[in-house]
């Protein structure tokens, strides 16, 4: 087996090294960094759309007219510009960790395959994130553009949660590790918070917070969509609570029922903001707070599923091999 390089001092180096003879660990450090970084990109948007800054770069992919960067407009505010301008360059920040997931699989020894795949479709993603959100300028935040772009991004935290928690685990087939019917419950459960995710789309659609004063707002009767919301989001914390009843009593492993506990202080944490909210007329800050609990919460249900099955331990990682100057270097006895 080709030994693993020592651990550098150099930070520059160990970062380097992370993509360029990864281990299993660091692999897993970078998907979770695509996944931080996914989840903040929620909240600058939450931050964009309550701070009516939507069209602060009014073109895509230019900011204003010929200028890829703010330049002043008698039309939009300094502020507002700053703040659009900023989610945008956080877009090409979660792109290059994509990049760097993606070439740190690509480099792993031994490959596998099914990461590389985990870990292609991040990047892709960032890229359909980006032409996405091009469209929702171009339709001057039209309140279906903007669902969907938000909605893109849980689906991008599929794919880096999935990677993030199968880097630290092998590639054998997976044991399911509780029966078939909480399986089932647990997939239902990550339905409900899907739906949860779509049905705040269209609640933030027909509420206060369109990103821009001009925007074109749903019709619908806020508080029946509210309602809709709510009443989802309730039956997603009751399929939590059975589930975690079913963990106990089938007796599931100490990590499953810690992620289904996770899983419901989430869920009640979020509820509280949600209703808190609600209460004190939409106020910006909790909106924001609100977007990136219910892509926390996300989170948390698929760590849950991935929980409920076992696929051995990771395979023992070897550096890629040395270039030409590390060849020659004196090998110890």
């Amino acid at each position: 087996m080709v030994p693993v390089a020592e651990r550098s001092p150099n930070p520059l180096t160990r970062a380097r090294d992370a993509v360029w003879r990864p281990t299993a660990g660091s692999l897993r450090f970078l998907a979770l960094l695509g996944v931080i970084g996914n989840a903040a990109i929620v909240a600058t948007g939450g931050a964009v759309r309550v701070t009516k800054s939507g069209l602060g770069c009014p073109d895509w992919p230019r900011c204003t007219g010929d200028s890829l960067v703010p330049t002043h407009s008698p039309e939009h505010p300094a502020l507002n510009m700053a703040i659009e301008f900023g989610n945008r360059m956080l877009t090409f920040v979660v792109l290059a960790v994509g990049v760097l997931v993606f070439a740190a699989a690509l480099r792993l020894r031994p490959r596998r395959r099914d990461l590389v795949r985990w870990a292609l479709a991040q990047p892709m993603s960032v890229v359909a994130q980006a032409v996405i959100g091009g469209i929702v300028v171009l339709t001057e935040l039209h309140p279906a553009s903007v669902s969907l772009h938000f909605l893109v991004s849980p689906a991008l935290l599929v794919f880096c949660v999935v990677l993030w928690v199968r880097a630290g685990e092998g590639d054998a087939p997976p044991r399911p590790l509780v029966p078939r019917p909480v399986r089932r419950l647990a997939a239902g459960l990550v339905a409900a918070c899907g739906a949860v995710l779509v049905t705040g789309t269209v609640v933030t659609g027909t509420g206060p917070h369109a990103g821009d004063a001009e925007s074109r707002r749903w019709g619908f009767n806020i508080e029946d969509v509210t309602r809709v919301h709510s009443v989802l989001a309730w039956a997603a914390v009751a399929l939590t609570v059975l589930t975690a009843a079913a963990l106990h009593r089938v007796g599931a492993p100490p990590a499953a029922r810690r992620r289904v506990h996770e899983l419901i202080a989430l869920e009640l944490a979020q509820g509280a903001v949600g209703y808190i909210q609600y209460f004190m007329g939409v106020p910006g800050p909790l909106v924001v707070l609100h977007m990136l609990g219910s892509v926390l919460m996300w989170i948390a249900a698929w760590r849950l599923v991935c929980a409920l099955r076992d696929r051995g331990p990771a395979p023992v990682t070897a550096s890629p091999a040395p270039g030409p100057a590390a060849a020659e270097a004196p090998q110890p006895a």
